[in-house]
Order: structure tokens, then sequence, then C-alpha cells
């Protein structure tokens, strides 16, 4: 039946969408919507081998399934709550709790939620810090992401309501009026019980942001590769790849990248077109995005973890490069005439068809066509226009060539103003202009790498990509130090390699990180007392914006509304 009624109200939902939005087309296998955008930072899944199946709790007691879907009343406005609710999904287990015991409460940020109930388990970190302190665990959907959505599309006019405070107040909402789906789960709020919030990548960032600007609600924070600090140009990105990658692959990348540098700056057309072919690009109109599309190979670094095997797709690109008769290139690699054609003949005859199917190169990897149909479709549950309305907004990101006179394993073509376009071309009602993102309000409002909290416990890797916009970046050594309060705890994992089990088993530097965690939630909530007000140091000061949303929203004027339909326990 639970089937069935989300099946019903998606229908619903899709009947209501204009019909330009219905346009269909082929997102990439990856799920972009072409192959010269970004990729999501995004939360890695953890499977489960049936989670179908019921749960039993410590006690004996049978609980429904992990992938049990619950529904909560979201506020679409919290600065205009007579706008009104809409269904925020969220899933729920109260496997390891006992009365008393903290609620853990995580939302994957950009993407769908489905499929992360993994994280109610002891398979993640959320789970072990549970089962150590008898808790609830609680996975809650992002607004404007999977099938949360405040708003029947994702028009502009649609996601004006979609910014980071929403997000926070969202977080806050939730944690005050959820009557949670277990036994006295009405009386559960922060004044009563414990909440701790635990985010990777943007929502690790977002435990660190919601702490800051709503004071008082979670007594214990976790941010794992929680990139803190908004950055337009972060072409540090590829630093941590540059630094971890084999030393004859980052020799050779960087050999072909200068080539086609200089090979596309300059003016004979014979040369630029023999290199284009090399790639099977030829027919590409733009050298940026040609030189943008060979980002791709990098970019599979983000997907590497310690469990990664030598089958990974990363792995799979430097062999190609690298091994030749059988024999691996030295540290220097092989040099640049044999890295071209290898990485020309893999790029052409392997690669282009994992990466873009059946696709022709311009719809795959074009960035220039207004009429593309991923450029003006507004239907929900695409992660991707979601999450580059706040990257175009707010937070930047923008992954490109390093600056001249550093080592680059990426075109120097490709500059913040390539993406700013890309945003004017998804959002032309917003920009008529290239946007300017607001990275300076955010990092004003949320302070970013200056964040000083007590209970706030971050985690981050050495082979990270997302390193340096968290508080762990090259640039902070010996300026942001780690203390009892704020602790900072740096593995040799990859991006949120601390927030999964299996990568704590497969590296003993990350199981160092998880064993401190556990240590610490452990001395925090010892020394938590009903109607404690956390979160409230002297340097920590809510900007202007922040302080009128909490006055609107939060002064008790508007009743809570709670949406929970199954009653369990």
């Amino acid at each position: 039946m639970e089937a069935v009624r989300r099946m019903v109200k998606f229908s619903i939902l899709v009947s209501l969408l204009p019909l330009s939005s219905l346009v269909a087309y082929a997102r990439l296998p990856d799920g972009r919507l072409h192959a010269n955008m970004f990729r999501l930072p995004g939360v890695p899944r953890v499977p489960l081998d049936n989670p179908s199946a019921p749960v039993v709790s410590r006690s004996g007691i049978v609980l429904p399934p992990y992938n049990t879907v619950y529904y909560f009343d979201q506020l679409i406005d919290h600065n205009n709550p007579s706008m009104g609710t809409f269904k925020q999904r969220y899933w729920h287990t109260y496997e390891f709790y006992e009365p008393g015991g903290p609620i853990i409460l995580m939302t994957p940020g950009e993407s769908n939620a489905d499929g992360y109930y993994g994280y109610l388990t002891n398979r993640t970190i959320n789970g072990l810090i549970a089962q150590q302190q008898n808790a609830s665990t609680v996975v809650l959907e992002h607004r404007f992401y999977g099938l949360s959505n405040p708003k029947p599309d994702l028009s502009v006019e649609s996601l004006r309501l979609h910014t980071i405070q929403q997000a926070v107040d969202d977080l806050v909402y939730f944690t005050k009026t959820v009557k949670l789906p277990m036994p006295r789960g009405d009386q559960v709020t922060p004044d009563k019980s414990p909440w701790i919030l635990i985010g990777g990548s943007y929502s690790g960032a977002l435990t660190s942001w919601t702490m800051v600007s709503r004071p008082g609600i979670f007594w214990a924070g976790y941010g794992s590769s929680g990139v803190v600090e908004a950055i337009l140009d972060f072409w540090e990105y590829f630093e941590p790849i540059r630094l971890h990658m084999p030393a004859n692959c980052s020799a050779d990348v960087q050999a072909v990248i200068a080539h086609v540098d200089e090979t596309f700056t300059c003016k004979n057309a014979t040369a630029i077109q023999a290199l284009k072919e090399t790639f099977g690009l030829g027919n590409m109109a733009h050298l940026d995005d040609v030189a943008g599309a060979l980002r791709n190979n990098l970019w599979d670094w983000q997907s590497l973890q310690p469990s990664t095997g030598p089958g990974g797709l990363f792995y799979q690109f430097c062999d190609a490069l690298e091994v030749k008769d059988g024999v691996n290139a030295p540290a220097t690699g092989w040099g640049l005439d044999h890295a071209l054609a290898a990485w020309g003949f893999y790029f052409k005859n392997t690669y282009y068809a994992h990466l873009c199917n059946d696709l022709d190169p311009e719809t795959c990897l074009g960035t220039y066509d207004p009429n593309q149909p991923y450029w003006t479709d507004i239907s929900v549950d695409n992660a991707l226009r979601s999450w580059s309305w706040i990257v175009c907004n707010e937070v930047g990101y923008f992954q490109e060539g390093a600056p001249k006179g550093h080592p680059s394993l990426v075109t120097r073509l490709v500059q913040p103003s390539y993406d700013l376009r890309q945003c004017q071309l998804m959002f032309p009602e917003a920009f008529p202009e290239p946007p300017k993102t607001a990275i300076n309000k955010t990092n004003e409002v949320y302070k970013g790498w200056d964040v000083k909290l007590d209970r706030l416990f971050f985690a981050n890797g050495r082979r990270d990509p997302w390193k340096d916009a968290t508080i762990s970046a090259a640039r902070l050594q010996h300026i942001v130090q780690t203390t009892p309060n704020q602790p900072i705890y740096l593995s040799d994992g990859f991006h949120c390699s601390d927030l999964k089990t299996l990568d704590g088993q497969a590296n003993s530097t990350i199981y160092d990180v998880q064993v401190a965690a556990l240590k610490y939630f452990k001395t925090w909530l010892a020394q938590w007392k009903p109607s404690n007000t956390p979160h409230t140091p002297s340097n920590v000061k809510v900007g202007p914006a922040v302080a009128e949303k909490v006055a609107t929203v939060y002064n008790g004027v508007y009743k809570p509304i709670n949406a929970f339909f199954k009653s369990v326990g």
C-alpha cells in the first residue's frame, strides 16, 4: 500500500507540471544533465542487504523495515508560514533507542534521499553512535530534492524558496514539531531530548551552518567532509587528486593538459582539429567544451573509497596511460607523446561510451546551445538543477584549472565565467547577466572557516577532492587548530569515508576517527540536561539576515503542524 500511495502522490504532482517541464531527454549514466558540468558532491550511499525486511530492536520488538517512508508537514516558507506546508519525506528507526536517549538527524543533502536509509543503521557513524548511546535515527530528505518539494516544479519562481537558510529552518522546525513514529515520539523535542545533527559534504557544511545560525537546538554535531567555506573559483578541488594519484599518471596528465591549452590557444587550425580528433571530438564547435570534457577522467576520483579495488574507473584511466606492453611507467611518466595518444585512444574507444552512452558529443559535452532540453527541464527530482541553483546563488565551488605557475590537471580554458554562463542558460529569468554568487555573504552569515562552536566534530580526508573547502583546507594549516570543544580529525580517507563503518574497517586512520568520535559523543551526551541552551558562545555572532528570519518564524505565534501517518509501537 505504501508503494501505491507514493505512486499516486507522484502522479498527482506530475499532472500539475507545465508541459514544458515534461520534455524527454536522456540524462547521463551518472545522472548529470551533461558532461561538462560538475558532479554532485554527495554523501555516499550505504547499501543494505534487504531494506524491506522487518527490523528487530535490541529489546526484541519487531519494527517497520528501514525503507518505510514517513511524511512530515514542513513549512513551505519559514518567512511566511501562512503559505502552508508540503510533504517532506523521512525515514526512521528506533532499533537502538531507549527512553532518554538522543535523536540523531541526518539529511543526505543534494540528492533524492530514497536509498539513504543505510544511515539509520550501524553500517554508518550515525548507527554506531545510536548503538552506543541508545539513540533513534532519522534521515530527512532535503527540500527541492527527490519528492520533497514545496512547489510542483523547479522553475525559478519555485526555487526562490530554495536557500541555505530555508534548509536550516527545515531542520529546526522538524526537531521542534515532529512526532516520531515510536513510543513517546511526541515527547522528544530538543528541550526534552538531546538532538545530534550529522551530515556529509554539503550536508556536513549544513550541520555547521545550522548550529551557527540556530543555536540552542542541536546539542552536538558531526560534519564529514563539510564544505563550510563558499569558494567561487575552487581550483583546489583537483589538488588532493594531484598530490595523491600515482605520480606517473599525474605527470603525464599535466603534460597532456599543458599541450591541450597551448594548442587550443594558438592559431594553427590544422593542429587544433587534429587534437580534437585525437579524443573523438572533431565535430565539437567550442574549444573550452573539448578541453573541459577531459575533466571527467579526473572527476572519477571523487567516487573512490578505501574499499575501492584496482578496477575503479579512475585507476582504469591511469592504467590506460601508464601501462605499456605490461610495464608500468616510471614516476615521471612516459612523456607527452605516449600519454596523449593513450589518453585519446582510451577516451575515444572506451570512456566516451561509458560517459555519454549513444549521445553525440555536442549533446553530451556542449554547453552553448540554449535550446538543449536540460536547460529548460523544470520537473521535480532533478538534483542537478536544484543543486545548480544553490551553486549559482550562494556557494560557487566551480572546479577549474589552477592559476598560471601552479601545476594543473585540468584546462585553464575553463574559468568561473564558463560555469556562470551555464547558470544563465539554466535560469535565464533569474540571471539576465552572469550571477554574482554571494559567497562573501554566505561566509559572513554562517562563519565558514571561522566557525567556533561547542560540541561540533569535524572529520575530513586527505584524499578528498573537497578537502580545501573544509576546515582542514591546506591554506588553514597552522591557523585553525583542533580543540576539545571543536575537534578536527584528518584521516587518509576520501570523500565522506568516515561516515561508513566499512571504510573504517578498510583503513586504520578512518577507524581511529570513528573511535574518537564515539568517545567525544559519549562525553558530550553525558553533559546534557533537559532545557539546556547549547551553542551560544559569545564568539558566535548571528548575522542580521538570520536573526530576522529567526524572529519571524520561531516567535511561537504559529502552531506546529505535523503529518504522522504511520503509528508504530
